[in-house]
């Protein structure tokens, strides 16, 4: 859609169509709006009729289809240019609300180094963050929904309307704890690993999958663990329930207290992690941004 496409829009209807999928309902936006119900589904249909597309999948709660989550996006960077001009005026801080910026950020840097790079932005202008854990390829979905403003994702193809910056790559290495080792992976790690126990972070998680099939091998182990948060997971291979990709941050202090043993040092895999973010002119965003990509430069691999 073009910028001359947008300016035909009125931004009432649009922020309607944002309320709508932020509230869940057509009732809880109106009274977010402080309307009618009537009036909201006005609202939506005359920017459907505008737009020649249904925006609203009319379920409970509400979501967007492809063309409506293109609007929220627009409503979204809206919101935050109208928050960032009013704080050049000195409004916002009047007020006392901060900033907000959300991002989506996978679980092994939440736990490893992303909580580090927000320790570095200035306090001033206030900001506040509103974190989102997903899978690293899946984060850019969250990008092109709308529902954050920037992300840490695998994927160097930028999403419609975002920039993207190279971090760094994450290392993994193959690790299980020494009892494991012992008991389940003596003999050729192609053959042992099929049938030994393995920790995966959810039902999603092809990672340790994807290592066996490397070695040459298309089984997937029967006994698997779901372990849902990097913590746990690195926890439950160091406590001997299943081998695991760790990631190389948290397997360095584990392997040197004897934690952890590395089967295949020579078989880590590396996964790149790219910065994608809004297409705006916005200071909060691009301090964020900055504070971000250096700290990423410290502690990933280049």
């Amino acid at each position: 859609m073009t910028t001359a496409a947008f300016a035909d829009l009125p931004l009432d209807q649009v922020r309607t169509l944002l309320a709508v999928v932020d509230e869940g309902t057509f009732d809880a936006a109106a009274a977010a709006l402080h309307v009618t119900p009537s009036a909201v589904s006005q609202r939506v249909k005359a920017l459907e009729q505008r737009t020649g597309r249904v925006l609203l999948l009319r379920t409970k709660p509400v979501r967007p289809t492809e063309s409506g989550a293109v609007l929220v996006r627009l409503a979204r960077q809206v919101a935050r240019l109208e928050r960032d001009a009013y704080a050049e005026l000195g409004l916002s801080g009047a007020a006392g609300e901060p900033t907000r910026v959300s991002v989506a950020v996978n679980a092994d840097s939440l736990a490893t180094w992303f909580l580090g790079a927000l320790t570095r932005v200035p306090q001033e202008p206030q900001l506040c963050f509103e974190l989102r854990r997903e899978d690293e390829d899946h984060t850019a979905a969250l990008l092109r929904e709308g529902v954050v403003m920037a992300a840490v994702t695998s994927s160097p193809d930028p999403v419609p309307g975002c920039t993207v910056r190279a971090l760094g790559r994450m290392r993994y290495l193959p690790c299980a704890g020494p009892g494991f080792a012992a008991r389940h992976l003596d003999g050729p790690l192609r053959q042992v690993l099929v049938g030994a126990p393995v920790v995966v972070f959810d039902r999603r998680d092809d990672f340790q999958d994807g290592f066996v099939r490397r070695l040459g091998e298309a089984g997937a182990s029967a006994a698997r663990h779901y372990v849902p948060t990097s913590e746990g997971f690195v926890e439950a291979v160091a406590a001997g329930l299943g081998w695991g990709m760790v990631p190389e941050p948290q397997a360095d202090p584990l392997l040197r207290s004897g934690r952890l043993v590395g089967f295949a040092p020579d078989l880590a895999v590396d996964v790149p992690l790219y910065w994608q973010q809004w297409k705006l002119d916005s200071p909060a965003l691009a301090t964020v941004a900055d504070a971000v990509v250096t700290a990423a430069a410290e502690a990933l691999r280049r």
